[in-house]
């Protein structure tokens, strides 16, 4: 098995895929107006707009409700991520500034429009890197 996506459902899905698209460097492609994906090369971030969820089981997904999971970016430098990402048009809000955990990892915390967390983060220890070889 191989999970190859997470998709985020929204009431907007050319905001979010914009939004996406600043703080990642990704372009998102935009098969239909009610969704777009931004494929990444372990993973892709795709985007449903709330209205596609009737062909799924209608309700089952509510935009802006979630308050468990959080889309997590592997990338080189967290703190540099956090200066660029205050500069964007679509700035995130801050839940936590460059923090280093005690699992090795230097995250940066925050949301996107709809409210869903996002973890940039850096792995700075030779176990840390070790977690994520495959």
């Amino acid at each position: 098995m191989q999970l190859v996506s997470v998709r985020v459902i929204t009431n907007n899905v050319a905001g979010l895929a914009e939004f996406y698209e600043q703080v990642t460097g990704l372009d998102a492609r935009r098969p239909a107006e009610q969704f777009a994906e931004l494929v990444g090369p372990s993973c892709t971030l795709a985007i449903g707009s709330a209205e596609t969820m009737v062909l799924f089981s209608a309700g089952a997904a509510v935009p802006e409700s979630n308050r468990t999971a959080i889309l997590e970016f592997l990338v080189e430098d967290v703190d540099r991520e956090y200066e660029r990402l205050a500069s964007l048009a679509v700035a995130p809000e801050i839940v936590q500034k460059p923090t280093t955990m005690p699992w090795g990892n230097r995250s940066l915390l925050f949301r996107d429009p709809d409210g869903n967390l996002v973890n940039f983060f850096t792995p700075l220890t030779d176990e840390a890197r070790a977690r994520l070889a495959r």
